[in-house]
């Protein structure tokens, strides 16, 4: 099975951020949720990276596999229920074979957070 990767915005700023006086980004507080929840799953791999730019939907994450489809998420809070649906849709990401799983199986907290899919890169 290909490692998947979660991806997480560590530069996201949600609005208000500098008013709430905060020592991290909002991206920050979610990547250390995501990676923490995600210790348990052994077929999974977190990785910070500065700005999926997708700055007006932030808190936003990746979801891709080698031959797979992937899809960027966004608008989270940066708490731990959000971390805990994103790692398990990427659990049942990683399961399946072409990375669509079905809707009836998302975690609630996951729906509405879809912004873009992409179809896997081709074989050279």
């Amino acid at each position: 099975m290909a490692t998947t990767w979660i991806t997480i915005c560590d530069t996201c700023k949600q609005d208000g951020w500098d008013a709430r006086g905060m020592d991290q980004t909002d991206g920050e507080v979610l990547a250390a949720a995501v990676e923490t929840a995600a210790k348990a799953s052994p077929g999974l791999r977190t990785r910070r990276h500065s700005c999926l730019m997708g700055c007006s939907g932030a808190c936003n994450v990746t979801i891709q596999a080698r031959g797979k489809l992937a899809y960027t998420l966004g608008r989270f809070d940066p708490n731990a229920e959000a971390a805990a649906a994103i790692v398990d849709y990427a659990e049942k990401y990683a399961e399946s074979d072409s990375g669509q799983v079905p809707y009836r199986t998302w975690p609630e907290a996951i729906k509405g957070h879809f912004v873009t899919r992409h179809p896997p890169l081709p074989e050279e």
